[in-house]
């Protein structure tokens, strides 16, 4: 699947884009099969749609929980 340009999604999409990378249970692989965006692509949404201290604890959220999962595997 080829990487989707962020502004050829609409407003539901990139909604749907944020629930998803806001929950726990959702990883960016994921969205990058439903959506076609990378890691890269998703932050840079993130970066653009939050505010900067929501976007920052989102970051601090997603690097602690990969940390975990990469120590417990």
């Amino acid at each position: 699947m080829s990487e989707r340009a962020e502004n050829e999604l609409s407003r539901p999409q990139i909604d749907e884009i944020i629930e998803m990378a806001l929950s726990d249970h959702a990883s960016f692989g994921q969205i990058e099969m439903l959506y076609g965006l990378k890691e890269d692509k998703v932050k840079a949404l993130m970066r653009r749609e939050l505010k900067r201290g929501s976007y920052q604890a989102w970051r601090r959220r997603v690097r602690a929980f990969s940390d975990r999962r990469a120590h417990y595997k």
